[in-house]
């Protein structure tokens, strides 16, 4: 066995990316660097106790060429008796169509068919030739996109992906190397002449910077590959304690909606502090990868710095991270639709948005919160609805009338609940009660003499 053959292998069951049975299925474009991937495992596929297929992807950016690359990689795996799962996909016609960036297109597509078969094929590992210099140029890349920590730890060897895992088993390998290992091989290869192109920003990375860091130091790749699976160790490990502290100190209100009090937050490791961001960003949004924006990470850091005052600040996708009253909820801009009025049904428990409520003749105490009232002072029937412009409450003790959005402050209700929040009206629309938070004039903590009936309330959450 190869020298090099055996450092890929030692990897391999080092990081645990195979075992005996799985369903190898390879990504092959043609280049240097896959086809000496197909190459290594169909010399160790015996050993390995797998078994192999190809996938193959024809972006048809260069016409005649990239099919010669198909059918280059299509004869390789016939010869060998290796099968192979190929198809042509239109990216201009898509870009044409979308616009966009075009690696980013041809990756989401690429990713797309391997999904595709990865199911259809029953595979349970998808192989690329990722190595270390990708590795090292994915790291800078994401240094000057000014990234958040996720975006500095480079690919991983091994994560999920459809049905199975994507592994990287080259990433401990350099560039070189691959070379070195598919010319002793014999094998050819097809060459892309896209990748001479400056236009990407990888290649001006590969053609312009790496070559002067080599000159430095030429392990540097193999440096850069180290360092980063010992961050995504350490990375995984605080990861896992900011996991435990989001269950202790986040609290999820409803659908995408969370709070989280910032004396709590205050009180964690500044990295567990950053994690936490991520962590409730990712349940928000369920995909990160377009939130490594340091920029956006550090303004919604700054809401955490202070309890006093409010602050909005607008995420992606119409989503909002608010500051008030001690507390910075994560959630839609609008919060939710507002409710139409209903009547309330006397003598029986009525739910609305976030209270239940119970108005009828007085009776033993029930759970909640009790306000009694005479019946022949409140005209019927009841209505439960939200707040309109210029609404009013008569207070006890107050000469004049309230203005809801002076109590809704002054009672510290959030912004965001402040338009759904119910209202308890007569038939004359009277506002009865702010249910859960405040009664008018005509109700009282204690029973009268004339009190015949009762309206009992209990917050949901």
């Amino acid at each position: 066995m190869e020298p090099f053959e055996e450092r890929v292998l030692r990897q391999i069951k080092k990081q645990q990316l195979l075992i005996a049975g799985d369903r190898l299925l390879i990504a092959c474009s043609g280049g240097v660097d896959s086809m000496a991937l197909l190459h290594f495992f169909d010399a160790a596929k015996d050993y390995l106790q797998i078994e192999l297929a190809v996938v193959h992807v024809d972006h048809m950016l260069r016409g005649n060429v990239s099919a010669q690359d198909r059918a280059f990689v299509e004869t390789f795996c016939m010869k060998r008796d290796i099968k192979v799962y190929s198809t042509a996909i239109s990216i201009p016609t898509i870009l044409e169509d979308e616009g966009g960036n075009t690696q980013a297109i041809c990756r989401r597509e690429r990713y797309r068919f391997f999904d595709e078969v990865m199911k259809e094929g029953h595979f349970t590992k998808l192989a690329t030739a990722h190595h270390a210099d990708d590795q090292l140029e994915t790291m800078l890349m994401g240094i000057t996109k000014a990234s958040t920590i996720n975006g500095i730890l480079g690919m991983r060897a091994c994560r999920n992906f459809s049905r199975g895992m994507l592994i990287r088993p080259f990433l401990q390998v350099t560039k070189l190397e691959i070379g070195q290992y598919l010319e002793h091989k014999g094998g050819s290869y097809r060459e892309d002449v896209s990748n001479t192109k400056d236009s990407y920003t990888r290649n001006r990375f590969r053609h312009h910077m790496i070559p002067l860091l080599v000159e430095e130091n030429k392990h540097v790749a193999l440096h850069a590959s180290q360092l980063s699976m010992q961050l995504q160790q350490d990375n995984d490990y605080l990861m896992e304690l900011a996991q435990q502290a989001f269950h202790r100190i986040v609290n999820k209100k409803g659908e995408n909606l969370y709070s989280v009090e910032i004396c709590a937050y205050q009180k964690e490791p500044l990295a567990l502090q950053r994690r936490l961001i991520l962590i409730l960003l990712n349940y928000i949004y369920n995909d990160l990868s377009t939130l490594h924006s340091q920029s956006l990470i550090s303004s919604i850091f700054t809401l955490f710095e202070t309890k006093n005052g409010t602050a909005t600040i607008h995420l992606p996708a119409q989503f909002i991270a608010r500051r008030e009253y001690g507390v910075v909820t994560f959630g839609p801009a609008q919060q939710a639709l507002v409710e139409a009025p209903y009547t309330l049904v006397l003598n029986k428990w009525n739910k609305y948005a976030n209270v239940d409520v119970f108005v009828g003749p007085c009776c033993e105490p029930l759970d909640g919160d009790c306000y009694y009232f005479n019946a022949s002072k409140v005209k019927f029937p009841l209505y439960v609805r939200t707040r309109k412009q210029g609404d009013r409450i008569k207070l006890a003790g107050m000469e004049h009338d309230k203005r809801l959005s002076r109590l809704f402050i002054d009672d510290k209700i959030p912004l965001v609940k402040r338009d759904i929040w119910p209202l308890l009206v007569n038939e004359e629309d009277d506002i009865l009660a702010v249910l859960g938070v405040r009664v008018n004039n005509k109700f009282s903590k204690q029973r009268r003499a004339d009190d015949d009936y009762v309206l009992i309330t209990r917050l949901t959450e």
